[in-house]
């Protein structure tokens, strides 16, 4: 939720209603999603590229290292799927339309805040490797947020104004104030944040003291997330709303001081009421009447208690009760192991795609995921029969639809996509997880269309994000070149390089190849953030990847993980040997998305491919790496279409070329002409297209 306009009108008399704080030995409740974003938004990360996943991940350690140090206990609260009554929807497509508007501007050198699509994953990521207590509220947070740190009587730490108008025993703190970059000593022993606290009392006590009890009703005619209704636009052209003596800024500024003046004449939420509606036509009045009411209650007291859930691993929502969810599908939502993509699925049949920084004019990056998607839609057709009373059913009866709002050109639609049809044994949420580790598996790989064969070579921790590449390389709306693939390849070798650094026992050259080589891959990265053009083209290929990956986990998520996460780690995950994770390698660990994937990196690699650079030259000094990078090219050849292994420049004239040449290239994807074999063995032998047995491989496109 949030109040247009309040916090930079608290901000504006910061004076007035805030204190100071030393903030120290403490608990303290952070509004996840406020957090992410923070942090996202504010720490110089490049967002053009699809996200430096990497950057951020050190951003959040970083700021919880500082909390830690003042021996400050997070306790991070994220908000969970829409509500089910599906009231903000306006509000939500408002905000899809204005990404669209920002991630448009920063694809063509402008500004703009959108947030990579992983990050949220990402997060998580590092909450758990960092053991950070967290849930995943089934809907908004808000009001659980608030009850839990009146329960514990600690403060809030958030950016969302509607804190301002809870009444919070402990008071609230604005991120933008929460200085934990500048972290300070008291008499050299004990470490404190510098922050400011919001005072309700002293903001009440400024409009002639107000009865706090006023202020969701001020919040409701000022206009939030989930009420702005036309007509209160009637009653505040007709009050006269005095401003009093404080000067305001801007027509929103004007009207909070004005709303607050008024309302402080009132001696409780009914006499106000009542005379709000006195300014409305008579026939309007109850069902005006009803929804204030309605919406006041948003700011009250949550019968969640969220101290269970930390305390116990209990979490109880009546309104997910009320659904007849399965347990385990409730429980996997509070511990963040389902997305709130999956709860918006299950409980409203629709789903927001969230826009990257992608090519306007191209379908949006989504639409390659889709049929990922309509699988996951089908394991959640017959979740529960108490979905049957949720308001999707108010629609004509489609039984197999759902609905996406997407991006279509620099607007929203909403498109039907129907669901499909799984087998019995696949189509009863509630039994899902009892069935074996082989179906589970063979069904996620079925849906990105990948044999379990391509995968045994593949280390554990990265099985996933291959057979999402492989998917990715099989779909006619995807672009990518050889390059792209290449560059994306090379950047999942940034969690290994880490790991051969880190590991024990090393001998020396094997441990100054793997600093070499990831030093290399810091300077590209650096180097591509200076200035360098977006190119769109290729940015939308990402992106595309990017979308096949969250769905891919997304899915694997909803089948109990039957390939192993490429999103969870542990502490020193990268400092231990393990043969069965990489077993060419010898080396590694679970693996990340902040080590999965960079796309300053990966951009910046695609430049230096198609310029001179080689990925031999590259990776010929650590032969570990080159090594690893030679098993993940050929699970992904094996899938990639003909033409993407062409000669630069060749690519083009392929369809002139087929009926002069004596070829099967059009009968059997991954064959080559033997000009072709000559330029990749003379140029880039192991990084292309490795062709010492033709007609194997041939055999082996066809049959999949």
């Amino acid at each position: 939720m949030g109040i247009r306009g309040l916090m930079s009108f608290v901000e504006d008399h910061s004076n007035e209603f805030f204190t100071d704080l030393k903030l120290r030995d403490t608990k303290i409740v952070i509004d996840g999603y406020a957090l992410f974003h923070r942090l996202c938004f504010s720490s110089n990360l490049d967002l053009r590229y699809g996200g430096d996943y990497d950057s951020f991940a050190d951003v959040v350690q970083k700021f919880f290292e500082s909390l830690f140090a003042c021996n400050i206990c997070p306790y991070v609260v994220l908000d969970g799927g829409c509500d089910i009554s599906d009231k903000k929807l306006t509000t939500l497509k408002d905000r899809a339309r204005e990404k669209i508007q920002m991630a448009h501007s920063l694809s063509v050198g402008g500004s703009g805040y959108v947030c990579p699509l992983l990050i949220r994953e990402v997060f998580i990521q590092v909450l758990i490797k960092l053991r950070v207590c967290f849930v995943q509220c089934f809907s908004e947070a808000d009001r659980d947020i608030m009850t839990l740190a009146n329960h514990w009587n600690c403060p809030v730490l958030s950016s969302d104004s509607d804190f301002c108008i809870f009444d919070l025993k402990t008071g609230f703190c604005p991120l933008n104030s929460f200085q934990w970059r500048n972290m300070n000593t008291i008499k050299g022993t004990q470490n404190y944040i510098p922050a400011k606290c919001f005072s309700l009392d002293a903001f009440c006590h400024h409009f002639s003291n107000m009865n706090k009890a006023l202020l969701p009703l001020f919040a409701v005619l000022c206009g939030n997330d989930h009420i702005n209704l036309p007509i209160i636009e009637t009653f505040l052209s007709k009050a006269r709303l005095p401003l009093g003596a404080t000067s305001s800024k801007g027509r929103r500024h004007h009207r909070i001081l004005g709303l607050l003046n008024w309302l402080s004449h009132f001696a409780n939420p009914t006499e106000a009421l009542d005379n709000v509606l006195k300014y409305l036509p008579k026939k309007d009045r109850e069902n005006v009447k009803e929804l204030l009411c309605c919406s006041m209650e948003e700011y009250q007291q949550s019968q969640v208690k969220l101290q269970d859930f930390f305390q116990c691993g209990t979490y109880v929502c009546p309104d997910a009760l009320n659904l007849g969810l399965p347990e385990w599908v409730l429980v996997a939502l509070a511990k963040g192991q389902l997305s709130p993509f999956i709860s918006d699925a299950l409980v409203l049949r629709r789903t927001i795609l969230p826009t990257q920084v992608e090519n306007m004019q191209q379908p949006n990056a989504h639409r390659i995921s889709q049929p990922i998607r309509q699988i996951i839609y089908g394991l959640l057709l017959n979740a529960s029969p108490h979905l049957d009373k949720t308001s999707w059913n108010a629609l004509p009866p489609q039984p197999l639809a759902f609905s996406e709002v997407e991006r279509i050109n620099k607007n929203i639609r909403t498109s039907i996509v129907d669901a499909v049809e799984l087998a019995k044994d696949h189509s009863d949420l509630s039994r899902l997880t009892e069935l074996s580790l082989r179906r589970r598996q063979m069904l996620l790989l079925e849906t990105l269309k990948v044999k379990q064969t391509i995968l045994e070579p593949i280390p554990t921790s990265l099985k996933l994000p291959i057979a999402v590449s492989c998917y990715w390389l099989q779909h006619t709306e995807t672009k990518a070149k050889l390059h792209h693939l290449q560059s994306l390849l090379l950047t999942m070798l940034v969690g290994p390089l880490i790991a051969i650094i880190n590991s024990p026992g090393k001998e020396e050259l094997q441990e100054d190849g793997a600093k070499m080589l990831y030093a290399e891959f810091q300077r590209v990265k650096a180097q591509t953030r200076l200035g360098t053009r977006l190119d769109l083209d290729t940015a939308h290929i990402f992106c595309q990847w990017q979308s096949c990956l969250q769905m891919g986990m997304y899915l694997n998520q909803l089948l109990s993980t039957p390939l192993p996460e490429p999103d969870l780690t542990r502490p020193n995950a990268f400092n231990t040997l393990n043969e069965d994770i990489w077993r060419y390698t010898k080396y590694g660990g679970t693996l990340h998305v902040s080590r999965l994937y960079s796309g300053s990196l990966v951009h910046g690699l695609c430049q230096q491919l198609l310029a001179s650079t080689s990925v031999e030259s590259l990776l010929s000094i650590c032969p570990e790496a080159k090594q690893l990078y030679e098993h993940l090219f050929n699970a992904t050849r094996s899938y990639a279409p003909a033409e993407i292994f062409l000669p630069k420049g060749r690519s083009n004239s392929k369809k002139k070329r087929q009926k002069k040449q004596n070829t099967s290239c059009s009968k059997n994807r991954g064959r080559t002409t033997a000009h072709t074999k000559c330029w990749y063995e003379g140029n880039n032998r192991f990084g292309l297209l490795m062709v010492e047995n033709l007609e194997e491989h041939s055999e082996a496109s066809n049959n999949e």
